[in-house]
Formats: structure tokens, C-alpha cells, sequence
């Protein structure tokens, strides 16, 4: 046994990779610590500076540029206070990551002087090059020209790496022809539309609400690996997953991993990774383990959506890091590991008002009751009538493999609610509108004064197998993978919503117009939208066969491909929606169509490539090896002149390796044979069409298959490839 998987286990078990656990930090001691946060800029601004700034942040105006100057000054004075020599422009392309070109504060005046100096000109604006980053067409190989531009809705932070300290700026990333080729911008013109929807929606409950701020709370799921072993598996390395694998003896099915005690090694790395987050102001609140072996999870507590984005962002790349540093891999692919747990990315949502109301919690009085229950029902209208759009905001190569698996929710988007609600819900849609005139105060109390609050000691149960789920004051999106960037999903889910409330507003007041008391014509229009909606509501188990016959017959959508989900993007009512609410341009949906079908193509061509070479670089030679072994000692069996009953079992052993080596071989050939066939498509949709059908679905299950067979059969010291048992149970 000589490979990298020897090495890697020999290494391990001899000598484990140390971990120092310091002592722990009081939290409120380093929170903030490296962000350029309103006390801090309160401390290193002007006062007309200072005022600036908040205005922008809070009241969403402009800074002007002389203002910015100073700004900048403030910021360098401050990150120079902690060593910071270079700046950045943190913005987030439609690669999925993170990207940043660093610049000095150093530079030369005319006269040779050499001196630091950060402008505002240079904080407000930057020119990284465009061209070789995913535009989708929008723009051309030779046009490189693209603009970064603060966002100063989240904080400026200072990223440490190694020795070096960097100063990096949130911003937005735009074409030179002015087109968003970010993920923030997109997301931005969401808060901002649901904002003005939601507050004359309020309005009709509330005259003092001015502003409602979207909220979010995610919790990211991840695996976590020795590096070694990890190294010695390249798909893992490649991919993000492991292409083959035959799972262990022992996986989750005894469910003791979950919430079990963190191994030592993994405890020192959470330690320091949260160490790090607190310090670049990410509000960890919890850790622990999930249930697959080796899976792990950490949420923080909810932040505006636009800075929960930033920081779900900032902190995976802080878990890869220091990861490292322990001599661990950090998994965040929606299915590294057939047959246990892929990883989601629950996507918390609610929304809340400048006056302190959680618009999704239930309140005490008939009058608060109201405006949660026109915000619950408008969301759930929402995720009904745009559920196309929402199945599409969650597509990828990754959660491909993961929806409908090991209780991850299937591809069918449902609503789940709890019986107390559902029993509003119900009363509300049985009730005769003519009834609705005579009793007022009766409609508007309609039991909930007594259901109602107690949801809020969590009297509905929470339904894991739902991918959109009511958990009492909140959404949850469950159906989110642990790889993607939560402002896709936030974007398309926002303005969803802020188009149902626009709807709903405009239906209120034509009820008012005619002479409908104000919350008749609210209670009138909430029947009707729970009536077009109902059958998106399910509470039962969505991982069941029967659920997906149920689906079918309510007329509820069940697109398994990410390209088929994908062209939701690219339809007249998403033209509708997103152009109505100036969220995309068509020429932005039409790009990001066309990138996610080519982030699809290559991320499965890529899967192909590796299959293809594991067999022949590792799968083959170690079962014909081993093939040879058995013939050598059948042939030396026979020479002592024993029996067939000496050698029978062996060579059926070898029959079976040249079986499944045999049709190994022939799919690895068709393997390529399609891919060369999708590679000579013209269009993108028809390529990533292809990619699914002729190269995915016809012969990835079936490679596997018997890849995981000859596993089982060839000797365990000839197999080079680390196996499950190695991958998520040796720490």
C-alpha cells in the first residue's frame, strides 16, 4: 500500500495535526474589532464627514466626492492604526466568490516625494478588469472596462492573511455600459423595492412606519476533512465532491453524529475561525454538528440582508483559510458524499419596520394580527405565483445532486405553515364575504387572538423535509445550497414579494374606492389570495413518492435539472417582474441566464473529465492488479494439482473485476463520445441540455455503480483512493 492515501492515513495516525486552543476571548471584547463600524468612523471623521456618511447609510444619500476625500482620510488614518499597508474593492462577480485586486497606500507626487495617501476618489470608485470575469455576453473578450463602486450600506473591514493586513471596501461591480455583473447590486434594488412596497402596505395598519429593513439569518452547513486524505482524492480537489465512493459500514444512520460532542480537532478550528468572524463584526451564534459524519453547521444571529450576504460571503472564505492552518478541508458542495447528508444553507427571512415590528411575528391585538397575517399570506401568494422563479434562484450543478437526497427538500416548492395557521388560513377562506360587512371586529379577532401568540413559544412544529417553511416568525428557505451566494435567492424571493404587495395595495384600495371599510377590503382581499394559493401549502413529508403524485395533481412544478429550472429566468412573466421593479434589466437576465448554463456545462464537464481519468489513472490498474494476483495464484493452485474447489471462488472474483471493468470501460468511452456530441451544440441551453441528459443522467449513476463495486472486491492495500470510512470518520 504505497499512495497517497497510505501516506495520508500513516501521517494521521502516527501524527495528528496539533491544535492550540488559547483562551477564549471575551466576544464583546474583539467584536468589531476590524471594522470601520459608525463608533469607529465617529472617532476618525469630521462631523460634516461623519454626518455624511450616516445620511448615506441610513437615509440612502449620496456622498459627495469632496466629503469623500475626507471619509477616506478617516478610513486610512484608522486601518494605518493597525498596520494596514494596502486597500481593496471587496466585491462579489458571477463567479459565486469573492474578488479583490489589492492597491498600496504608497505612492510618488511629481516632485519624486514618496507618501500615503487614500482619496476619495479612490474610495468611492475603481476600474478592475471586467473582461475576465462571467458577463454572459454582455460584454466582449477585448472590453475590459468595469467599475467598482462603495457600497457604504456595509461596513469597510480589515482582512488579515499571513502577515498581511488589507483594507477591504464592500462595493458594487458594474459594466462600463452600466449593467450589474455582481450579485450586491441585484440585491440592493430588491431591499430597496420591497422597502417601498412594504411601507404603504403598513401604512394601511401604521401611519408611523417609514421604512421596512429585510432581514436575514442563515445557518451554513459544511463538512470538514483531514487535508491529507482530502488531497488524495481528486475529485475532491477538483469538484468539490467525490465522484465515486461506496458508502461504509457505518455512515449516519445511528444518528450519533448530530448534535454530538465536537471532536477536539475540529473544536480548535471553529474556535479560531469564530475568533476571526467576531472580529470582522460576523455575529456567530452557533455551532454544532449536523448529522452526516464530519458535517458541521454555524449560524449567526439575523442582520439586515444586504450585510448578512456580505458576511455569509467573508466568512467561507475565512473557514477555508484557517482551515488550512489546521491542516483541514472545508466542503461546502451540496453533496460531497453519496448516501448521508448533502449541506444546505437555510436562508432565515423576514421583515422588519423603523418602528420595531417584526412584520412576520404574530401580535397580541386584532389590529397587529391583521398586518402579520397580510404579510404572511402575501409571502405565501408570492412563493406561489413566482415559484418558478424561486425553484430557478437555487439551481446549480451542486444542488442538483443534493435536492430531494437525504433529507434535503425535493425540487417541489412548498409551503409549509403548521395546523394553527393552517386553521386561520381555512377559517378565513371559508368565511362568506357578504358576512364580512357585519363583523368587523369578529373577522379581524377570528380566533387568532388565541392562536396566533402562541406561536411564538413555538406551538408549530418545524418541517425539515418543506423547503420554504413558516418557523413562527419567520421564513425559512431551506432549499438554499451551503456553495451559493444567499443574494440570488433574497433577490428573486424580495421582489416576489414586492410585487404581490403591490398588487395587494392596489386591489385594498379599489375595495376602499367603493365604499369597503379599510379592513373589510383588507380581510376581502387576503380570501382571495389564500384561495389562488392554497395549493402550495403542504404539511406532510415532502421526501415521499406519494408527495410528488400529490404535486403533480395540484399543478405544482417538479423541474430535477438545473437548466430546465433555469430558463424561469428568461420568460415574459420574469421580464414582467424583475423589469416592473428595476431589478434586471432583460440584457442582465439574459446574461445571467447564459453564465449559469456555462457555471452548469463546465462544472459537469469537469465531473466527466475526472470520472474519466480516475478510471483510467486509478480504478482500472488497481482492479486489474489485483486480477492478477488471483490469476497467479490460480495458476499456481492448479500447478500443485489441487482441485477446482481451491480456485472456483477466486476466479469468479476475477470474472466479476473483467465484468465491471469491462462495462466501466464502455460507458468512460460513451462518456466522451457525448461530451464531444454536447461540446459541438451551438447554443448554451442546448449544451447544458445535453450535459444533463446524455452525459449526467446516462452515465454518471451507472459509472459509479460499478466503480463502487470493485471497491467492495479489490484488496483494500491495492485501492489508492480513500474511502468513505477514511474521508468522514479519520480526523
Amino acid at each position: 500500500m504505497n499512495s497517497l492515501r497510505s501516506e495520508a492515513i500513516k501521517k494521521l495516525s502516527l501524527n495528528p495535526a496539533g491544535f492550540d486552543i488559547e483562551a477564549a476571548d471575551k466576544v464583546t471584547d474583539i467584536f468589531n474589532e476590524n471594522v470601520f463600524t459608525l463608533s469607529v468612523a465617529r472617532s476618525f471623521l469630521s462631523d460634516e464627514a461623519f454626518k455624511s456618511l450616516v445620511s448615506s447609510i441610513k437615509g440612502g444619500k449620496k456622498i459627495d466626492r469632496n466629503i469623500g476625500n475626507q471619509i477616506a482620510a478617516g478610513m486610512r488614518a484608522w486601518a494605518e492604526s493597525k498596520q494596514v499597508t494596502h486597500f481593496t474593492h471587496w466585491f462579489q462577480p458571477l463567479t459565486g466568490l469573492s474578488a479583490e485586486k489589492h492597491d498600496s497606500f504608497f505612492t510618488l507626487k511629481s516632485d519624486g516625494v514618496a507618501i500615503e495617501e487614500f482619496e476619495g476618489n479612490a474610495l468611492i470608485q475603481q476600474e478592475p478588469d471586467a473582461s475576465s470575469f462571467p458577463s454572459g455576453g454582455l460584454r466582449e473578450t477585448f472590453e475590459a472596462r468595469g467599475y467598482t463602486a462603495w457600497d457604504p450600506t456595509s461596513p469597510a473591514f480589515i482582512m488579515e492573511t499571513a502577515e498581511g493586513k488589507t483594507l477591504c471596501i464592500p462595493t458594487i461591480f458594474v459594466s462600463y455600459t452600466g449593467e450589474s455583473l455582481d450579485t450586491k447590486t441585484p440585491l440592493l434594488r430588491s431591499i430597496v423595492a420591497l422597502d417601498k412596497a412594504a411601507v404603504d402596505v403598513c401604512q394601511l395598519f401604521d401611519k408611523n412606519v417609514s421604512k421596512v429593513t429585510t432581514t436575514l439569518g442563515w445557518e451554513q452547513e459544511y463538512f470538514v476533512i483531514d487535508s491529507g486524505i482530502a488531497n488524495a482524492r481528486p475529485d475532491l480537489l477538483l469538484t468539490g465532491r467525490t465522484v465515486f465512493g461506496h458508502a461504509p459500514a457505518k455512515g449516519q444512520q445511528l444518528d450519533d453524529h448530530y448534535f454530538g460532542s465536537i471532536p477536539e480537532r475540529v473544536y480548535a478550528f471553529m474556535r479560531e475561525f469564530e475568533k476571526e468572524s467576531y472580529r470582522l463584526g460576523i455575529p456567530l451564534r452557533t455551532r454544532h454538528n449536523e448529522v452526516a459524519p464530519s458535517q458541521f453547521e454555524c449560524a449567526p444571529i439575523f442582520e439586515e440582508a444586504n450585510l448578512a450576504v456580505d458576511h455569509n460571503t467573508l466568512l467561507m472564505d475565512v473557514m477555508s483559510r484557517v482551515a488550512k492552518r489546521h491542516n483541514l478541508t472545508v466542503l461546502f458542495h451540496e453533496k460531497p458524499f453519496a448516501g448521508i447528508n448533502g449541506s444546505g444553507k437555510h436562508n432565515n427571512w423576514s421583515m422588519s419596520t423603523d418602528t420595531g415590528v417584526n412584520l412576520l411575528a404574530p401580535g397580541k391585538t386584532p389590529k397587529t394580527n391583521l398586518m402579520f397575517l397580510t404579510f404572511f399570506v402575501n409571502t405565501i401568494k408570492a412563493v406561489h405565483d413566482y415559484a418558478d422563479l424561486i425553484r430557478a434562484s437555487i439551481a446549480s450543478a451542486g444542488n442538483e445532486h443534493r435536492l430531494g437526497a437525504n433529507e434535503a427538500p425535493p425540487a417541489i416548492i412548498s409551503i409549509f405553515v403548521g395546523k394553527h395557521l393552517t386553521n386561520v388560513l381555512n377559517q378565513i377562506e371559508k368565511r362568506v364575504s357578504d358576512d364580512f360587512d357585519e363583523q368587523d371586529e369578529a373577522i379581524l379577532k377570528l380566533d387568532i387572538h388565541k392562536s396566533i401568540p402562541e406561536l411564538m413559544l413555538d406551538n408549530t412544529d418545524r418541517n425539515r423535509t418543506s423547503p420554504f417553511a413558516f418557523t413562527g416568525n419567520k421564513f425559512e428557505f431551506r432549499a438554499v445550497g451551503s456553495s451559493a451566494n444567499c443574494a440570488i435567492p433574497m433577490t428573486v424571493l424580495n421582489t416576489a414579494v414586492t410585487a404581490t404587495l403591490k398588487a395587494f395595495k392596489q386591489e385594498v384600495d379599489a375595495l376602499m374606492e367603493k365604499g369597503e371599510k379599510k379592513e373589510i377590503a383588507i380581510m376581502q382581499t387576503l380570501q382571495k389570495y389564500i384561495v389562488e394559493s392554497k395549493n402550495i401549502l403542504f404539511e406532510g413529508d415532502g421526501y415521499s413518492a406519494a408527495w410528488e403524485k400529490e404535486a403533480a395533481q395540484r399543478g405544482l412544478p417538479n423541474v430535477k435539472s438545473t437548466p430546465e429550472a433555469l430558463d424561469a429566468f428568461v420568460t415574459e412573466k420574469a421580464k414582467t417582474l424583475f423589469e416592473g421593479n428595476q431589478i434586471y434589466n432583460h440584457l442582465e437576465m439574459e446574461a445571467r441566464h447564459e453564465i449559469m448554463l456555462e457555471a452548469y456545462i463546465k462544472k459537469i464537464q469537469i465531473e466527466a473529465r475526472v470520472m474519466g481519468d480516475l478510471v483510467t489513472t486509478h480504478i482500472v490498474p488497481a482492479s486489474v492488479k489485483y486480477q492478477n494476483i488471483l490469476l497467479e495464484n490460480i495458476n499456481g493452485l492448479k500447478a500443485a494439482g489441487l482441485t477446482e474447489a481451491a480456485w472456483k471462488n477466486q476466479l469468479e472474483i476475477v470474472t466479476k473485476i473483467s465484468e465491471h471493468v469491462g462495462v466501466i470501460s464502455e460507458l468512460v468511452t460513451s462518456m466522451i463520445e457525448a461530451r464531444k456530441k454536447a461540446n459541438n451544440l451551438e447554443h448554451s441551453r442546448d449544451m447544458a441540455m445535453s450535459y444533463y441528459y446524455d452525459v449526467k443522467e446516462k452515465h454518471f449513476h451507472k459509472l459509479r455503480y460499478h466503480v463502487d463495486k470493485l471497491e467492495l472486491i479489490v484488496d483494500d492495500s491495492i485501492w489508492t483512493l480513500p474511502k468513505y470510512r477514511e474521508l468522514v470518520f479519520m480526523r
